[in-house]
């Protein structure tokens, strides 16, 4: 896939643009349906799938006070949907300018000009331009004048719910991973480094725990949850606590993961981890031998929900 990062870097001619424009928070079941049928489009003509998404969320330039928290960064963003078979990724920055855009400017100085889109593949509910003025109604007009065809593709249900980023990020915030996973259509992954912790997992517990530093911005809530750990291309097992560890008094948040049937340093390394169902909440422990006895006690629950629990990763 060719990664293109602004619109003024674009330069090349590319045969009939079959693009999707969006957000693409997530690349969940909705967003990898519209894919799906950008991919299907560009094959039946021969011509150039391609996304158009915006860095960073328009959210956070319009709205900043909103404090949206994305699912996935660029990167991750950038893997998932070059895992589709897409040919080529745009990524436009999103600026007060760019969001002042009048709606027909965008259609004729980036869609027509710049990109000479064939086809459009859009969801229902996108809008486009200064205020979001812009509708799929004008796109069609725009379209029958300048000779490109737009298609709105209806959103995905799950459990009678439309399929969303903010349904989603809801569920997370809940610590629902194993209901998020319906709406993703594979496990929810967050991926860090490991680095050098306060060791009482080894020294005083005798069960070692990866201490990750992570740039996602949402994360499940706090608990301790059965997951999945790629590392180096295998997969293992594991046990995960986000939290604050309150029977040691900490005041910031920390990612932990052990890694089940596994032995080894992992300072330094990468790690993916995969959430695959909550085990219980964050609590406080009278001393370290009862946080030791729910930590095995939370170790078999988590072999018990991975035997039986097995979403996409």
């Amino acid at each position: 896939m060719e990664i293109i990062i602004g619109l003024e870097t674009f330069s090349r001619s590319y045969p009939d643009i079959v693009l999707t424009i969006g957000n693409y928070d997530g690349v969940h079941l909705g967003h990898r349906k519209i894919l799906s049928m950008v991919l299907q489009k560009a094959k039946e003509i021969q011509g150039t799938s391609m996304v158009m998404t915006f860095e960073p969320h328009p959210v956070k330039v319009i709205a900043p006070e909103r404090n949206i928290k994305l699912l996935t960064t660029s990167d991750e963003k950038t893997r998932l949907i070059e895992a589709t078979g897409i040919d080529v990724l745009l990524f436009v920055n999103f600026n007060k300018e760019f969001a002042n855009m009048l709606p027909d400017d965008f259609i004729d100085e980036v869609l027509v000009k710049k990109l000479k889109v064939k086809e459009i593949i859009v969801g229902t509910n996108y809008a486009f331009g200064k205020s979001k003025k812009g509708t799929i109604d004008l796109l069609r007009r725009r379209g029958e004048k300048y000779g490109f065809h737009v298609k709105a593709v209806r959103d995905v249900m799950v459990h009678g719910n439309i399929v969303s980023s903010s349904t989603i990020r809801s569920l997370l915030m809940k610590g629902a991973v194993l209901e998020a996973s319906n709406y993703f259509g594979r496990a929810y992954a967050i991926e860090g480094a490991v680095i050098k912790g306060k060791g009482r997992g080894q020294s005083l517990l005798r069960i070692p725990t990866a201490n990750i530093t992570t740039p996602v911005e949402i994360a499940p809530k706090e608990g301790v949850y059965a997951v999945r750990v790629e590392f180096k291309g295998n997969i293992y097992d594991g046990v995960a606590n986000i939290g604050k560890n309150p029977t040691f008094g900490n005041q910031e948040v920390s990612y932990e993961v052990h890694l089940l049937n596994f032995s080894g340093n992992l300072i330094g390394q990468n790690l993916r981890i995969f959430f695959i169902d909550r085990i219980r909440g964050e609590r406080t422990f009278p001393d370290i031998d009862s946080l030791g006895k729910q930590i095995r006690d939370d170790i078999e629950s988590a072999r018990e929900i991975l035997d039986t629990k097995k979403p996409p990763l």
